[in-house]
């Protein structure tokens, strides 16, 4: 949400910088995302002043340049050479001096600086309107107004003041806060300054000419329609101070009556909607909910089907407007419009939220009503709207206020007690500052004890309904930094199975961030297209979005969408890992599957001056994998090769019927669906069935084995499609108690071996942790080895 500082100040009178209201409304719950400094135009005039043109003669060596003499309201007057052919002397005119940065509003800002034109010294420039952001004219140079004091800076001339944009983070229960008026209304409390609210008392009725009758037939879903009528406005550009105030916070103005209705809103966070009065058919509104199906256009020209469950503002005989969310295409305000009706509403929360879900329409108006609005405001919110218009627009008011509230909403009657408050808070604020904080919130104190208070807390605090709510309100003023923090923390011991789930996960974690990757976190909603197992897929009942409509079956896609964002910003390396769940509904049961998963992409490493970048492979992603496996203690596992939907090649380890991890290359179709076109390598892991095996290892600690171990290398021919891990297994099969360990350090596949033959190198570890072994003890066991080799693998041993 986008707060204005000089906005702000309309309500609240301090001296306080917008840096130091930063760090305030960060302390008091409404925390400040950003801070920026907003200039009405670009540069915001710096440098430049008010000057007086003393003489202009004709240049001697160009036609077209005159030589002026400008006083800037320093000591002396300064040569300037001009080429607008308007300028003369006796003219106030705008000059930019020498140092300061112009910014046109076509082409690149430049510094002035005192320069030599055709022989003679020009210390400025006298400005034209565009040369400054002012304007579009370059026709000549500005001329302004007699009175125009010389040497006075052009921003205070031109009454340009820079402003602060405050990007709030507005959390869903602070409603109350969704508006200037609710965030100057917290500063007010916390500095103890008085609240200016705008004056409305000149609103009055002119006459009854143009009457609308307004029915609610719907008082669950709107208990409360506040209107007013208003004639003979003139629909025009609104005036500079109002388009300034809502370009500030981003808001494109469009003529004044829709730009004073979006004024109001974010003024008061009270949304308005103003309908083209000649339109309403029959001078009749009603508030009702309509026929399922029922086609309506709206104001972007998209026709949709309404449900029963939408409420709508209608005319006698349609209608024209989704109450709350958005209007209809011939309702609104256009240049034509001379007449209006005025819509100043309390909608029920929840209708709206669905609403709006409903036909995935999101509104400023939406946004507030979702969340609350204040039921006591709409008259207020109306009569401030009604004069604005009235001042911008002419007119005159031409109805009495049309209010139908029959069950007024009531104020939450709250009871605190002073030691409740200390005891959440955990200190011990006096009784007069509860009290103080209290009623400086604009909470109504309708009885006092000596143990508490009875409290009655106005309407628009939608979410202070309790005790606790009290007392974070009275914590958020006084200040958590002011909670002094303990020194003492009493504890208890707690039982913890092991292993520890979350330490088991950091550890892994910290190994992976020691060796480069970063941790990421995705978002568990993701696309229904990205579901390999639609009739497992969990879809949401009410998603935010098309794109967002369904819980994640895998982590791979989200981080696909990371890895395209960070190589389309040309950071093609990436090394990422996540610790996730996945989603599905497996025979009508929710199931959440914890996974880990890493990802590879890009250059290995960042080329340097003595070596080139190399791309990541297959390679480097099982080495990460054989450290995870091997960090956690887990051996004796079986390989298999892959090859689907998942993976364009790769591994599977198992231990069990289930696999640990399965890593390789992603699929062309998976690269496509998440916009990367680079090859990018992943491990999915099991991170569920990883513990359960780590909790059943048992560690058995042994002494380091004090006799030698034994070497042995043999190279065999064997079938194209004998794998490493089958002549692995053979040889342990052989040799239990001496052989420690089987590795390949060559293999060869060409044309010199015969067809479907190819070439492996393995060396064999042998060790008796009890004596020194033989020469005959080792080809003993050698010898076993190549023939089991040989009759289960047909392996035929090279000399």
């Amino acid at each position: 949400m986008k707060i204005s500082y000089n906005w702000l100040k309309q309500f609240i009178q301090t001296t306080h910088t917008p840096q130091e209201l930063s760090l305030i409304l960060t302390d008091i719950g409404l925390e400040v995302e950003s801070l920026e400094k907003v200039q009405p135009v670009v540069g915001g005039l710096e440098g430049l002043v008010i000057g007086e043109v003393l003489s202009c003669v004709q240049h001697s060596n160009a036609d077209r340049l005159r030589v002026t003499t400008v006083n800037v309201g320093g000591a002396e007057a300064v040569q300037i050479v001009c080429g607008a052919p308007n300028v003369a002397a006796g003219q106030k005119v705008v000059v930019a001096t020498v140092g300061t940065t112009v910014y046109p509003n076509e082409g690149e800002p430049f510094k002035i600086k005192k320069s030599n034109i055709r022989g003679e010294a020009s210390e400025g420039m006298i400005c034209a309107e565009d040369e400054i952001g002012l304007g579009g004219s370059h026709a000549g140079i500005m001329v302004l107004d007699e009175n125009a004091v010389v040497g006075l800076p052009a921003k205070a001339y031109f009454k340009m003041e820079d402003d602060y944009l405050f990007e709030i983070g507005l959390t869903p229960n602070r409603a109350d806060a969704a508006s200037h008026l609710g965030v100057a209304r917290d500063l007010a409390a916390f500095l103890r300054i008085p609240l200016q609210m705008p004056d409305v008392s000149a609103f009055s009725t002119a006459n009854e000419s143009l009457k609308i009758e307004v029915e609610v037939l719907d008082t669950v879903a709107c208990p409360r329609y506040s209107s007013v009528s208003i004639s003979g406005v003139t629909v025009k550009t609104s005036p500079d101070w109002l388009q300034d105030k809502l370009k500030v916070i981003g808001i494109r103005p469009i003529n004044n009556i829709v730009d004073i209705t979006n004024y109001v809103l974010h003024d008061l966070g009270q949304p308005l909607h103003a309908f083209d009065a000649d339109e309403i058919r029959g001078k009749k509104i009603i508030v009702k909910k309509v026929a399922e199906g029922t086609p309506f256009v709206t104001l972007d020209g998209v026709e949709r089907k309404l449900s029963a469950e939408d409420l709508m503002i209608c005319d006698a005989e349609q209608p024209i407007t989704i109450a709350g969310v958005y209007g209809g295409k011939n309702s609104g305000v256009s240049e034509k419009t001379t007449n209006i009706f005025l819509e100043s509403a309390y909608f029920n929360a929840v209708s709206v939220r669905k609403t709006a879900k409903r036909h995935t329409l999101k509104t400023d108006a939406s946004f507030r009503y979702e969340r609350g609005t204040d039921p006591e405001i709409t008259v207020y919110a109306l009569q401030r709207a009604a004069l604005l218009i009235q001042e911008l627009g002419g007119g005159e008011i031409s109805s009495v206020v049309s209010d139908i509230y029959p069950e007024p909403v009531a104020p939450f009657e709250v009871e605190v007690s002073y030691k409740n408050i200390n005891k959440l808070i955990g200190a011990n604020i006096p009784d007069e500052e509860i009290k103080a904080i209290i009623t400086s919130l604009g909470i109504n104190v309708a009885a006092e004890t000596e143990e508490g208070l009875s409290l009655r807390v106005p309407t628009f605090k939608v979410d202070v309904t309790r005790e606790c709510d009290v007392t974070e309100e009275v914590l958020r003023i006084y200040g958590y930094n002011n909670i002094e923090i303990p020194t003492k923390v009493n504890a208890s011991l707690a039982f913890t199975a092991k292993p520890d789930k979350e330490q088991t996960q950091h550890v892994i974690a910290d190994m992976l961030t020691a060796n480069g990757f970063l941790e990421i976190m995705c978002n568990s909603l993701t696309k229904s297209a990205y579901s390999k197992n639609p009739e497992e897929a969990v879809h949401l009942l009410n998603p935010l979005s098309l794109d967002l409509n369904v819980m994640r079956q895998s982590l791979l896609m989200p981080v696909l969408e990371s890895v395209a964002y960070n190589q389309n910003r040309k950071n093609g390396n990436v090394k990422f890992y996540e610790f996730g769940k996945t989603y599905h509904l497996i025979n009508e049961k929710y199931i959440e599957r914890p996974r880990l998963i890493i990802v590879l992409a890009g250059a290995d490493a960042t080329e340097q001056w003595n070596q080139k970048a190399s791309p990541v492979s297959f390679y480097n992603l099982k080495a990460a994998v054989d450290a995870i496996i091997g960090r956690l203690g887990i051996a004796n596992y079986q390989t298999e090769e892959v090859s689907d939907e998942n993976f364009a090649f790769g591994l599977k380890y198992f231990r069990g019927p289930q696999p640990i991890v399965t890593f390789g290359a992603v699929t062309a179709v998976d690269k496509k669906l998440g916009d990367v076109d680079k090859d990018v390598y992943y491990a999915d892991f099991d991170w569920a069935l990883l513990l359960d095996i780590v909790r059943k290892n048992k560690i058995v600690n042994k002494d380091i084995p004090k006799y030698p171990a034994v070497r042995r290398d043999l190279s065999m021919l064997v079938d194209t499609d004998v794998t490493f891990d089958t002549l692995k297994t053979i040889a342990f099969k052989t040799e239990k108690k001496l052989l420690k360990n089987v590795q390949v350090f060559d293999v060869y596949v060409g044309d010199k071996l015969p067809e479907n033959k190819k070439s492996y190198a393995l060396n064999f570890t042998l060790q008796d942790e009890e004596q020194t072994l033989t020469d005959k003890q080792i080809d003993a066991v050698m010898q076993k080895i190549i023939t089991n080799l040989a009759q289960t693998a047909k392996a035929e041993i090279r000399k």
